[in-house]
């Protein structure tokens, strides 16, 4: 793959393990350099309990370093959902054409970003009422590809997210 990167974001407290690390296991099988980055480079706690170490902060993050962008979910992602770096990183990767990706909750760091309008996503369908009502083309099917934007509904969508996204990099 010729050393092709993504850049997976993670919150602090209460990101979703399966989705992290099984995201990554597919990225990292597929040849995918992953960098973690969060809001801190403290060790970041999963809901499951499961640990990672960031290597970068969201302030700190070029864009041009990368050819993917995944947004992890998890209760910890609502972090995300109004931070105007992480806004800024999707509009970044959207409008350079690069894969712009999230899972379970965190589809609405997109939907905030502006990047899913005209768009045809999913996300967890505890709030697909809330993502369609603020403007998204709410699919429903546990993993989704509209152009280079590709969201998934959970944890057990993970591995195929994480394929799906690797596909797009080869």
């Amino acid at each position: 793959m010729g050393g092709k990167k993504a850049l997976l974001v993670i919150a602090s407290r209460n990101f979703r393990d399966e989705e992290l690390f099984d995201t990554q296991a597919e990225l990292e099988k597929s040849g995918v350099q992953c960098v973690i980055a969060s809001t801190s480079l403290s060790e970041a706690v999963g809901m499951l309990g499961g640990k990672a170490r960031p290597a970068l902060t969201i302030d700190k993050i070029n864009a041009e370093d990368f050819d993917a962008l995944v947004f992890v979910g998890g209760s910890g992602s609502e972090t995300f959902f109004k931070n105007r770096f992480a806004l800024g990183l999707c509009q970044k990767f959207a409008n350079a054409g690069k894969v712009t990706a999230a899972i379970c909750i965190a589809p609405m760091v997109l939907l905030n970003a502006g990047v899913l309008k005209g768009k045809k996503a999913t996300i967890s369908k505890g709030i697909s009422e809330e993502f369609k009502e603020k403007g998204a083309n709410y699919s429903g099917n546990p993993v989704e590809v509209d152009g280079l934007i590709v969201t998934a509904q959970g944890p057990k969508d993970a591995k195929e997210f994480g394929k799906r996204i690797a596909a797009f990099l080869k």
